[in-house]
Formats: structure tokens, sequence, C-alpha cells
């Protein structure tokens, strides 16, 4: 049977960012940072070695620090907490995405089409977050690829029609890359969900949390990898796809 063929016109999947925020207790400058029934205390500071939280005159106000000692993070099931100079007690949460549009052009049954996206998250006096990727697989408007969902994840498998994605370093097909913390050690926790942490192994179900941290991190960066398969009955047409990548905080 002669292999049918698909173009795939300006494929786009951007990962357009959005940041879903739920119900976040405002903190405001100065708001103390630990407390119990009886006490609370705002930027701790012991043994400063030069570092200064305020120092005001009656027109200005500044934050200092000379030659801390200390710097990096410390963390327990209930807490956490960051070392050296002075910091904000402002929340942050910080995403950064390497999308754009992909053209994957001309496919064909005996081989498997793949692109890859970058996602670096950073998340700061916060209990952590967790990112989703939402959208449909790839349609030419009345048919949508397969996608992994229900058995999977499962491998590449090229003439038979599949769409998947994991956050992995794969070699069949060679693509991906497993997530990178920065700095390296004990400061950034982001780890990927374990439906798609499997080198070689995919799936897709919209909506689906793919990875994330449990607490306050420094910033983790993330390889999305997606392949795509067609059979000799799968449509013709012009194939095209949005995904969102949602990373939601929390508090």
């Amino acid at each position: 049977m002669r292999d049918r063929k698909l173009r795939w016109c300006g494929f786009v999947a951007a990962l357009v960012l959005a940041l879903s925020f739920g119900p976040v207790t405002n903190v405001n400058a100065g708001a103390p940072q630990s407390s119990s029934n009886d006490y609370s205390v705002s930027e701790v500071q012991i043994g400063g070695n030069g570092s200064t939280v305020n120092n005001c005159s009656s027109s200005y106000c500044a934050q200092e620090s000379v030659g801390d000692t200390t710097v990096g993070g410390a963390s327990s099931s209930n807490y956490s907490a960051q070392f050296g100079s002075d910091t904000t007690n402002e929340p942050l949460l910080e995403v950064i995405v390497d999308g754009g549009s992909q053209d994957l052009g001309v496919l064909d049954q005996s081989t498997t089409a793949t692109a890859t996206f970058g996602l670096k998250v950073r998340s700061y006096l916060s209990s952590g977050y967790t990112i989703y990727v939402t959208g449909a697989s790839p349609s030419q408007g009345e048919h949508n690829l397969k996608s992994l969902d229900t058995s999977c994840p499962c491998t590449s498998q090229p003439g038979a029609e599949q769409f998947g994605i994991n956050l992995a370093a794969n070699t069949s097909p060679d693509i991906g890359a497993a997530p990178v913390q920065v700095p390296s050690g004990d400061f950034s926790y982001g780890a990927v969900d374990s439906d798609y942490s499997q080198p070689n192994l995919f799936k897709y179900h919209e909506g689906d949390a793919v990875a994330g941290s449990s607490t306050s991190t420094g910033e983790t960066d993330y390889t999305l990898s997606m392949v795509m398969n067609i059979s000799n009955v799968t449509p013709s047409g012009h194939y095209t796809s949005n995904f969102t990548a949602v990373v939601v905080p929390t508090y």
C-alpha cells in the first residue's frame, strides 16, 4: 500500500505561558515571616557579620550585607530557610518558557516526528508548585492524532498513530533531557511525575500534572519532548496544535 504523507504546516506547539494563582494571602513588606500565638519575627538575622535588615535615616532606608560566610538553604518536611545576604519577604514564582512555533514538515509511516521545548521554574517563599500541560493533540480539523493516554506511558512506534510527551532523556528517539537543578546540590527540588519521567516512554492526557515541587525551590530546568507517529489510515491534511504550560504555585 502506498505510504500516506502529511504536511504539517506551521505546527504550533508554543507552550504559551499561563500562570494560574489560587487564593493567596497578601504579604506586605515587613510582615512577620515566622510567628506563634505569642511571638513573631521578620527577616531573622543571627550574627550578621556586617548585614543589616533595615538601616534608616529620616529620609532613606537600605538593606546591607558585607562578608557573608554562609549561603544556601535548608529544609525539613515542615519548614525551609535561606541563608546569606538579606532576602525579600515577598513570595516569587518565576517561569521562563523556551517555546515558539515549529514546522515538522512532511511525516510518513517510517519515521517519528519530534519537537522539544524548554521550561524553567523557580519558586520562593512558597510550598511549591505544579506544572500542568493542556491542549488537544494535533488535528487537521476533523481528526486528532491518537493520544497515548489510557494504558501508557508507552514506547514510540512508527507506523502506529501516536502522540505523546515526556520530560526525560530519551534514546529512542534521541531527544530530550532530564531535569537540571540550578544551582546543583540541595537548593532546587523540581521533579517530574512518574508517568512522564521514564526515558523512551511517552504519554499524553490533557490536563495532567507533569512536574512540580512540594517545597520552596531554586530553579529547575525542564525539557518537554513530543513524539508524533502516523499510520496508513491516518487522514491526510495540515495538522496543527497549541499547547499551554500552566504553573500553579502553592502557598
